[in-house]
């Protein structure tokens, strides 16, 4: 962090972003009866926009009447290969997420689904933005481009690419992440954090715990490489782009 620079809030972060996005304007917002109106002499235009509309062309959806939301997140799902899904249930309280610490093997490759209901309207340039944190420092940013969703019934999802958990002696330990789902209006659809941490450590503590010399010698290497870790970040500012 430069000198003069305070520290933010999550919340700060996101509104930062905001603030500084792209010059990209994204086109005026339309209602699906104007979308229906547009050109309807135009044959290969009016199939095409029933192939978009589905069911919405026959009348409103709306899943959750008490809801005025357009896009009500439901879930998120850590799905890795020959691991069990972890769901993380975004319709409650999402304070109490943070209150649990998810584990993650170091090193496994992983996607993230992320299961929502769009009703009311067409939604347009929906996104998922991630950053992640060690130790209140920023160490990594994705924007995944969802896409645009007519309301539908049914409960649709998007499985972003697959990524690699942090590996490596530098890179165990635990992390936060804050996430936020917006699209190209700029609307806040939901924003969260939760905290998740490295599983190979402790596995190798498990295994080494029969051995008191060896706990002991890799209790002082990993003591040891905190110290270093704690001494480079003092030495060295890092400025990646936030929210």
């Amino acid at each position: 962090m430069s000198e003069g620079e305070e520290a933010r809030t999550p919340d700060e972060i996101v509104d930062h972003e905001n603030e500084h996005e792209s010059n990209y304007k994204p086109p005026p917002e339309k209602t699906i009866e104007e979308i229906l109106q547009i050109d309807q002499e135009d044959e290969s235009l009016r199939k095409y926009k029933e192939a978009l509309l589905g069911q919405a062309q026959t009348g409103p959806v709306v899943v959750e009447p008490d809801n005025p939301k357009k896009v009500i997140v439901k879930r998120l799902v850590l799905v890795a290969a020959d691991r069990p899904e972890i769901a993380l249930d975004l319709t409650g309280d999402l304070s109490q997420l943070k209150k649990e610490t998810f584990i993650i093997k170091e090193g496994v490759s992983y996607r993230i689904r992320i299961e929502f209901i769009v009703q009311r309207e067409i939604v347009h340039g929906l996104k998922y933005v991630q950053k992640t944190s060690k130790m209140g420092i920023p160490v990594d940013k994705m924007t995944h481009m969802v896409g645009s969703y007519a309301p539908k019934t049914e409960i649709q999802s998007y499985t972003t690419p697959p990524e690699d958990a942090p590996s490596g002696l530098m890179a165990r330990g635990g992390y936060t992440v804050h996430s936020l789902f917006t699209d190209d209006d700029k609307n806040e659809h939901l924003k969260w954090g939760v905290d998740f941490r490295n599983q190979e450590g402790l596995e190798r503590l498990k295994f080494l715990a029969g051995d008191e010399k060896v706990l002991s010698k890799l209790f002082k290497y990993y003591l040891a490489s905190n110290l270093i870790s704690f001494y480079m970040l003092y030495l060295f500012e890092i400025h990646l782009q936030p929210f």
